[in-house]
């Protein structure tokens, strides 16, 4: 099982890597103003627009001019790479998940007990997120974005020694390691296309600059639709880490760095859900907020690595 696990982590890796390109290469070609060929035949809706939450732009536009038509704007158009981009990003992330699936069942709880196979699960997470949020969504054009921050985690995670070694006493909990860490991966993952998303409503901006780039109203949308389901994850991975850390350490809460990260984290995410229904706060505000509270997932994810406490030994 051990040698499988080698064998699928360079693939899925690869695969990643080939998905970005072919993202960046399909906005590239929505930016130029390039459609598929494939628009001059008759086609069926595609089942991104399934879901999208009513009034918002997506469904005005899906239920007046199909993704296929060549009416549709830019930043809906399919393009051969598109297409291409989302299937490779799918088979990266079958590998992946094959990859963790592996490994868990050759250390005998969740894959995730150091830093190289937190940041493997973390940019599977992340791919999961986007590919989900992408069916109901147009926001292939944005999918640069969280495919990219994949595969940096997974060259990062490729530095890193990926030897099985034993977990210190205080982590020997199979059952809680594996929820406690995995609601983490989870949350991390959705909250990074929410990222994507701000990123690219800052692009956009109210007035919709890009033709290439979603509406401002689907970007918020997906934004606002990505925490409301992070967010409970990751509140419920806080309240079972509390319980994990009375039974380890004997106290529910010390201002552990890892501790504090996360607490500051779910603030920032609370901050965003409150302002975003405020007037002065809703649009370019509350997108900015939404980067911040990512770079606050990535100070949690790392922070135990440059400031010393009772996680750094565990590597996460």
């Amino acid at each position: 099982m051990n040698i499988l696990a080698t064998f699928l982590f360079p693939i899925g890796t690869v695969a990643i890597a080939i998905a970005f390109a072919a993202h960046v290469g399909h906005a590239v070609l929505l930016a130029n103003g390039r459609r598929s060929i494939g628009l001059a035949l008759p086609t069926a809706r595609q089942p991104a627009w399934a879901g999208a939450v009513t009034g918002s732009f997506a469904t005005a536009q899906s239920t007046v001019v199909p993704p296929n038509s060549p009416q549709a704007p830019l930043g809906i158009a399919p393009t051969p790479l598109g297409r291409a981009a989302v299937g490779i990003a799918l088979i990266g992330f079958a590998t992946l998940a094959g990859y963790l699936v592996a490994r868990g069942l050759t250390v005998g709880r969740g894959p995730w007990g150091n830093m190289f196979e937190f940041s493997v699960a973390f940019a599977t997470s992340i791919v999961g997120g986007y590919l989900y949020l992408q069916r109901r969504y147009p926001i292939r054009s944005i999918g640069f974005i969280p495919t990219g921050v994949a595969l940096a985690l997974l060259l990062y995670a490729s530095s890193l020694p990926s030897d099985i070694s034993q977990l210190v006493p205080a982590l020997q909990n199979p059952p809680l390691i594996t929820i406690h860490v995995g609601l983490a991966v989870l949350s991390y993952g959705i909250f990074a296309t929410s990222f994507a998303a701000g990123v690219g409503y800052l692009l956009q901006g109210p007035e919709d600059r890009f033709a290439w780039l979603p509406s401002h109203n689907v970007l918020d949308e997906v934004a606002y639709r990505a925490v409301i389901i992070g967010f409970p994850i990751f509140a419920t991975m806080i309240i079972l880490g509390s319980w994990w850390a009375s039974i380890a350490w004997s106290r529910y809460w010390g201002w552990d760095p890892k501790e504090t990260a996360a607490l500051v984290t779910w603030l920032s995410y609370a901050v965003y859900l409150h302002a975003r229904n405020q007037k002065a706060w809703a649009g370019r505000p509350a997108a900015l907020l939404l980067v911040v509270a990512f770079g606050m997932v990535l100070v949690t994810y790392s922070g135990s690595l440059w400031f010393n406490g009772l996680h750094s030994y565990s590597g996460l």
